[in-house]
């Protein structure tokens, strides 16, 4: 089964049933190793979910939050991923979590590879617990539809230039997040999970999260909702 799918009927159950699922997924692997990773998105809808997650008793000290992706804008920037994980999910968290950004002082990401590449290799590997959105043309993180699937798989991350978007970004790899050792999608609205129905039926070998479904050890686990 390449996906566990979870719907729920608004985004407030979601955002608990994620948190549930986030903290005892980080426990487990805590239970087993001194230290854990975890990755979250940017968008709309982690606003909801990760301050329901901030509320979780963990040892927060012990688990290293960083971006699945980021746009290359400064990081007060409101479109800046890293300005949405403070202001919702590290705002929140004991002062001492440790919290390692993508965004560097370069003029651009293409610039940044290797420096972001030595930062991400300093974190727990493999990546813990992985938390994707998912856009409505397949798109994860930042890997679009059209790109080459094995986009400088020598390194962690990759610079990329959108096909329809304002600024540049920095994505992890397809490879380092497929080998997350938990990989969770939290999908809104009807259009994606329409998508993700498709999938059951006849996986897209177009699609960014196909290619993460064929590389990844273990299901996705998917919460879903229609509300948004």
């Amino acid at each position: 089964m390449m996906m566990q799918r979870h719907a729920y009927p608004d985004i407030e159950s979601l955002s608990q049933g994620f948190a549930d699922f986030a903290a005892t997924t980080l426990k487990n692997t805590l239970a087993r190793k001194p230290q854990a990773t975890l990755v979250v998105p940017g968008g709309n809808t982690p606003r909801h979910y990760l301050p329901a997650l901030a509320k979780c008793q963990l040892p927060w000290d012990r688990i290293t939050v960083t971006l699945s992706d980021e746009r290359w804008v400064d990081v007060s920037d409101e479109q800046s991923n890293e300005h949405l994980a403070r202001k919702y999910l590290m705002a929140y968290l004991p002062a001492d979590t440790p919290f390692v950004g993508l965004k560097t002082q370069h003029k651009d990401p293409f610039d940044a590879v290797e420096a972001i590449h030595q930062r991400l290799d300093h974190l727990p590997l493999p990546l813990s617990l992985t938390v994707l959105g998912l856009g409505e043309d397949g798109h994860i993180a930042s890997l679009f539809p059209g790109m080459n699937p094995d986009l400088l798989s020598t390194h962690h991350c990759a610079a990329i230039a959108p096909p329809i978007a304002p600024s540049l970004r920095v994505s992890l790899s397809l490879e380092m997040l497929a080998k997350s050792e938990q990989i969770t999608l939290v999908v809104t609205g009807k259009n994606k999970r329409q998508l993700l129905d498709q999938l059951h039926d006849h996986l897209n070998s177009t699609l960014p999260v196909t290619w993460l479904i064929q590389r990844t050890r273990s299901p996705l686990t998917v919460f879903e909702t229609n509300d948004m």
